[in-house]
C-alpha cells in the first residue's frame, strides 16, 4: 500500500508540474473569414489545447470557417447571402479589367463604379449578419447565459467589437489592417513626416463601411457610443507584424507584436513533390501562389507568365486552377493546393512568386526566399513595398505585365544574390527573439482574462476631442497670450511715446 500511494504522488506531481496550466476560460471568437481565418484558427488551435473553450461567430454562407470542429463550438447566424466564391470572382474579374486598362472613358467610370458597388455589398453582407445576430433575441440571450471571459475579434468589419460591447467584455484584436486603414494609423501616433500613409486604393469605399458601422452602432447603442471609440479602447492589440517587416514607427503599450506566429520549420514534402523538386538540380525551382482568393488569373495573364516560366532552367510549381496555357513549359507543375510553408522551408528553393498577402511574405521571410510580388488589392501593394524597401522583393503590376517583363524580373531575383542575401538578413533577425510570436500572443490573450481587461496599457489620448489631442487649444492659448502680450507692450511704448511727444512740444 506504501508503494502503491508513493507511486500515485509521483504521478500527481508530475502531471501537475508537466500539463498546462490554465483555468479553461470561455472564448467567444468573431473571426473575419478567408486568409485572416487561417491566421485566427492557429491561435483558437493553440487556446483549446491549453484547455479553453472555444465558440466562433459565422454565418450560415461563410467560405473557409466550417461549422463542425473538434476544437471550437459554433454560433451560425442564418444569412441568404455572404462574402462566398462568387462574390469574390466578380469583384476580381472587375479589378483585373481595371488593372490591365480594358476600360477608356465612359466605361472606365463604369467599372470604377462596379468595384465600389461591390464593396458596398460587402459592407451590407457583414451589416446584415450583424443585424441579424443583433435581432436574434435568443442567440443574444444564450452569448449572455454563456458568461465568456473574453471576445477575440478580427477588427475588419467590427461585429465583434459591437458584440464585445454589448456583451460587456474585454476585447484583444488580431489585426494588420482595420476598414479605416493599417492598424497604427487608428491606435498609435502617425507622424506624417516619417510614418508612410498606406492604403488600398479604396478608401472611398472603406469610408462607406465606416458609416454603415456607425449606423449600426448607433442603432443598438445610442448616439452616444462612437465605433472609432470602441475600436481604440481595445483592451490588446495583436498585431501581425514585427520591425523586421514594417517600417519603424511610435507605437503604445497595449500592441504586442506577432509577426510571423504562424511560421515553423519545413516538414517533409509528399513524394510526388519531392521527386519533382530534387529533378531540379543545382538550378532549384520556383514556387507561384496567389493566395486564398486568386485561383487562377485572365488567360491573357497567364499565357504570359507561363511563357516565362518556360524559359526557365529552374523547375515550378504553380498554384492555378483553370484552364491549362497554352504556353505552359514542361519545367512546370500545376497544382491546385501546395504545401507553401514545407517548400518555401526546402534548401532548393530560389524564389516565391506572391500576390503580397501578410501570410506567405511572413513565410517568405521566416525562411529567407526572395520574392517576386504580383499585387491586385487591400494591403498587398504595401506588403511587397515593404519587403522591396528592405532589398528582398521585385514589386510587379500586373498592369503592365508580360512575358519579357515578368522574364527580366524573375531573372534579376534569381541571378542577383543581393536579393537572396538580404532575405537571409532579414530571417535570421526575424527568429532572433526572446518569446516566439504565438508563445507572446497566448500570454496577452490569457493576461486579459486573468486580469479583466488591460486598461492600465490603454492611452487616455483615444477619448480626447480631436482638438485636445492634437493640442490646437493650448496652441490658440498661447497664440493670445503671445498676442495679448505684444499687444500690451505696444500700447506702453505708444503710451511712452505720446508722453514724450507732449513733453517736446511743451518745451518748443
Amino acid at each position: 500500500h506504501l508503494l502503491f500511494f508513493s507511486a500515485y504522488y509521483v504521478l500527481i506531481t508530475i502531471l501537475v508540474s508537466f500539463g498546462p496550466v490554465c483555468q479553461g476560460d470561455k472564448i467567444l471568437v468573431v473571426p473575419l473569414d478567408g486568409s485572416h481565418w487561417l491566421n485566427m484558427d492557429i491561435i483558437i488551435q493553440a487556446l483549446h489545447k491549453r484547455g479553453h473553450t472555444i465558440d466562433v461567430v459565422r454565418s450560415s454562407k461563410n467560405w473557409y470557417i466550417k461549422e463542425e470542429s473538434a476544437y471550437y463550438s459554433s454560433v451560425t447566424v442564418p444569412v441568404t447571402e455572404g462574402f462566398d466564391e462568387k462574390f469574390i470572382k466578380n469583384y476580381l474579374r472587375t479589378l483585373f479589367d481595371i488593372e490591365r486598362g480594358k476600360f477608356s472613358g465612359l466605361n472606365f467610370i463604369k467599372a470604377q463604379v462596379e468595384a465600389y458597388s461591390l464593396m458596398k455589398t460587402l459592407a451590407n453582407f457583414i451589416s446584415n449578419m450583424t443585424v441579424t445576430m443583433f435581432e436574434d433575441e435568443n442567440m443574444m440571450k444564450m452569448l449572455k447565459n454563456r458568461q465568456y471571459d473574453l471576445v477575440l475579434t478580427d477588427p475588419v468589419w467590427g461585429t465583434g467589437v459591437m458584440l464585445a460591447h454589448y456583451l460587456k467584455l474585454p476585447v484583444v484584436f488580431m489585426v494588420r489592417w482595420t476598414a479605416g486603414g493599417e492598424g497604427h494609423l487608428i491606435v498609435a501616433p502617425s507622424p506624417l513626416s516619417y510614418i508612410p500613409m498606406t492604403g488600398s486604393g479604396h478608401s472611398d469605399a472603406m469610408t462607406f463601411i465606416q458609416r454603415v458601422k456607425n449606423a449600426v452602432c448607433d442603432k443598438y447603442f445610442g448616439p452616444h457610443v462612437d465605433y472609432d471609440a470602441l475600436v481604440r479602447a481595445a483592451d490588446i492589440w495583436l498585431m501581425r507584424v514585427d520591425f523586421v517587416f514594417e517600417f519603424p514607427r511610435p507605437t503604445m503599450p497595449n500592441i504586442v507584436y506577432i509577426g510571423g506566429f504562424q511560421c515553423k520549420e519545413a516538414k517533409t514534402l509528399p513524394k510526388d513533390l519531392e521527386d519533382f523538386v530534387q529533378s531540379s538540380g543545382e538550378h532549384g525551382f520556383i514556387i507561384m501562389s496567389l493566395g486564398t482568393f486568386i485561383a487562377e488569373l485572365p488567360s491573357e495573364i497567364t499565357e504570359e507568365v507561363a511563357a516565362a516560366f518556360a524559359q526557365l532552367p529552374q523547375k515550378v510549381i504553380w498554384k492555378h486552377q483553370g484552364e491549362r496555357p497554352s504556353t505552359l513549359g514542361n519545367n512546370t507543375m500545376l497544382v491546385d493546393w501546395m504545401p507553401q510553408n514545407d517548400l518555401l522551408g526546402h534548401p532548393k528553393i530560389r524564389a516565391f512568386v506572391a500576390h503580397g498577402g501578410t501570410n506567405g511574405l511572413q513565410e517568405a521571410l521566416f525562411h529567407g526566399v526572395p520574392v517576386i510580388g504580383l499585387p491586385l488589392f487591400f494591403d498587398q501593394y504595401d506588403n511587397v513595398l515593404r519587403l522591396r524597401d528592405r532589398g528582398g522583393a521585385k514589386l510587379l503590376s500586373l498592369g503592365t505585365l508580360n512575358r519579357n517583363v515578368f522574364l527580366e524580373s524573375l531573372q534579376d531575383v534569381l541571378y542577383n544574390p543581393a536579393y537572396k542575401e538580404n532575405m537571409q538578413r532579414l530571417s535570421t533577425h526575424h527568429r532572433d527573439k526572446p518569446v516566439k510570436p504565438l508563445d507572446s500572443a497566448l500570454f496577452w490573450i490569457e493576461f486579459v482574462m486573468r486580469h479583466k481587461g488591460a486598461a492600465h496599457l490603454q492611452s487616455e489620448s483615444y477619448k480626447m476631442p480631436w482638438y485636445i489631442y492634437h493640442s490646437v487649444d493650448v496652441i490658440a492659448f498661447l497664440l493670445l497670450a503671445l498676442c495679448t502680450m505684444f499687444g500690451m507692450i505696444f500700447l506702453i511704448i505708444r503710451c511712452v511715446w505720446r508722453m514724450f511727444c507732449k513733453r517736446k512740444t511743451k518745451q518748443d
